[in-house]
């Protein structure tokens, strides 16, 4: 069996949704590169009752490594440190030599800060450097040093300490992984194999029946399959150790078969992915004019490093002057057939490619919500037009439902679904 790790994220503001998590995702993927199997993840706040509780929970689950990450500040909340600690049954000490070392680095940062208290510096400087006896430090990144920290009784699981600012813990992970502590707590790993299909234009219902399907003609034994809606796409990952690699080209083969229209990535590469890779193999460039999604979908365009090489730009359209006035709409078509329609939508995307002098243009327009829908014109509705060079162009038109932000999401996904297909010679959209 393969080893276990649990996942303790601290922090009363990740706890609460003030700060949103990225550490144990990120953590999660670097466990399967490892071929640990990833339990649980537990998100706690600053209270050491908790921390305490969901390493005693973890212990108790036979997980064999145990990740946090936050509480290793200089504030009286950051007292991960102190509770690990006394969870492995180490003695808190001070090390001298990271004390110097942090109090180098505190040093340093204190000439760009102003008024700073020596005496409060020191204290946040000695607290840091108070160490689980045993363990293992790794290097501060910022000013927080990391701990391997092993039970002091040789029983129960090893726990590695990481600070809480992402930058941080993922700079800090390979000199973690390294140690030896580490190493002897990941000796029954296995190897995985992970793969992802995403699919457009159909309910996760259908993906249901299909996995169905693929269990009563071959069977599902050995794959760890999960499905997610995400982005209005659907995406299949499943997990597998080597042997079981029959079985999941068996169910790729199944979902090609009865998905064919659907699938649009067998590797897991995005659509964002695709569309960057289309427009550079054609040399082309794309620019946006949008009105109900502010600028979204320039933002999901460039989001990718490089994207400046096939991006011109974006124009955002909010009101009808603006559409006017950037993108060239004749305000008598406005007038004539309203903000919210086919044809502005169409003259959004010939404006985005004239006024920016790409080749590719794309134009949406729609009523977001929640409120300014009409019996016609319903919240949701929202229209599309990709414009590309000798006339090529595709339209389309959907009501889609969710919130504001889940309209204006989903209409970035539409968006890139369609500048896809015109980049790949496509028809039109389906099932959106």
């Amino acid at each position: 069996m393969s080893t276990r790790a649990g996942i303790v994220v601290t922090g009363t503001e990740v706890l609460s949704g003030r700060v949103a998590d990225r550490n144990g995702p990120w953590l999660s993927d670097r466990l399967r590169d490892l071929g640990v199997d990833h339990a649980y993840t537990l998100v706690v706040g600053d209270r050491p009752g908790d921390i305490e509780a969901a390493l005693a929970f973890l212990r108790d689950e036979s997980v064999g490594m145990i990740l946090t990450s936050g509480g290793l500040g200089p504030t009286a909340d950051d007292l991960t440190a102190e509770v690990v600690g006394g969870f492995q049954g180490r003695e808190m000490v001070l090390d001298a030599a990271l004390e110097g070392r942090i109090g180098v680095i505190l040093a340093r940062n204190s000439r760009r800060w102003r008024d700073v208290d020596p005496e409060a510096l020191s204290a946040s400087n000695r607290k840091q450097a108070v160490v689980p006896a045993g363990a293992t430090i790794l290097e501060p990144v910022g000013t927080a040093p990391g701990l391997v920290v092993p039970p002091a009784g040789g029983d129960g699981p090893t726990v590695v300490v990481l600070p809480g600012p992402p930058g941080e813990l993922q700079a800090m992970w390979p000199a973690a992984a390294a140690t030896a502590a580490f190493r002897a707590a990941i000796a029954g790993a296995t190897s995985y194999e992970q793969h992802m299909l995403r699919l457009f234009g159909i309910p996760e219902s259908e993906i249901a029946e299909t996995l169905r399907v693929a269990e009563d003609a071959h069977g599902l034994d050995g794959l760890e399959v999960t499905t997610c809606l995400r982005r209005g796409e659907v995406e299949v990952v499943t997990r597998f150790e080597p042997a079981a690699a029959p079985a999941y080209a068996a169910l790729e083969a199944t979902v090609r078969e009865r998905h064919g229209d659907t699938l649009f990535s067998v590797d897991g590469s995005s659509v964002d992915q695709q569309v960057a890779a289309l427009l550079l193999e054609r040399g082309w460039t794309i620019a946006t004019a949008e009105s109900c999604t502010g600028g979204l979908l320039a933002g999901r365009l460039t989001d990718l490093a490089g994207s400046s090489a096939y991006v011109a730009g974006g124009l955002v359209v909010y009101s009808n002057q603006a559409k006017t006035a950037l993108a060239g709409v004749d305000a008598g078509l406005i007038e004539r057939v309203g903000a919210v329609s086919t044809e502005v939508a169409d003259a959004l995307a010939d404006g985005a490619r004239a006024r920016l002098g790409a080749d590719v243009g794309v134009g949406i327009t729609g009523v977001a919500g929640p409120g300014g829908g009409t019996e016609r014109k319903p919240v949701g509705l929202v229209c599309f037009s990709v414009a590309g060079p000798d006339g090529a162009r595709l339209g389309h038109s959907a009501t889609l439902p969710g919130s504001r932000a889940d309209v204006r999401e989903r209409s970035t996904t539409i968006a890139m679904h369609m500048a896809r297909r015109l980049l790949r010679g496509e028809g039109g959209l389906r099932g959106t």
